[in-house]
């Protein structure tokens, strides 16, 4: 695994994020950044994410956000139902998602992204 390229799923607004990023570089290691919010994942990219993570839909969602109060909160949705929510508003999606071969991990605390070095 150690020679499968690092990719981060990123956003340069959030602080967990740019310690993830920061941390990966003191590391010495080179990372692909996504900006998520840019290019966001597609719903076959997130399944596959979700896959790696060992975690559901509802799992990734970021309960903060504004779009989550406004749209979602106190609903019960399915799987399908979160994925969707998750592609069409990609801020919805928790980060930093860091990623090499077949295993992933959630950034939160940062220091979970040593486990993929």
């Amino acid at each position: 695994m150690s020679n499968a390229p690092l990719r981060i799923y990123h956003n340069k607004r959030c602080s967990k994020s740019r310690a993830a990023c920061q941390l990966i570089a003191e590391k010495g290691v080179d990372a692909e950044i996504i900006d998520y919010l840019a290019t966001p994942p597609s719903r076959e990219e997130l399944l596959d994410l979700l896959r790696k993570l060992g975690m559901k839909p509802e799992q990734l969602v970021r309960r903060g956000e504004a779009v989550f109060k406004e749209h979602y909160a106190g609903r019960s949705l399915s799987d399908d139902e979160w994925l969707d929510a998750l592609t069409t508003h990609p801020i919805l999606i928790e980060r930093p998602i860091v990623v090499r071969g077949e295993r992933a991990v959630l950034g939160r605390p940062p220091e979970k992204v040593l486990e993929l070095l």
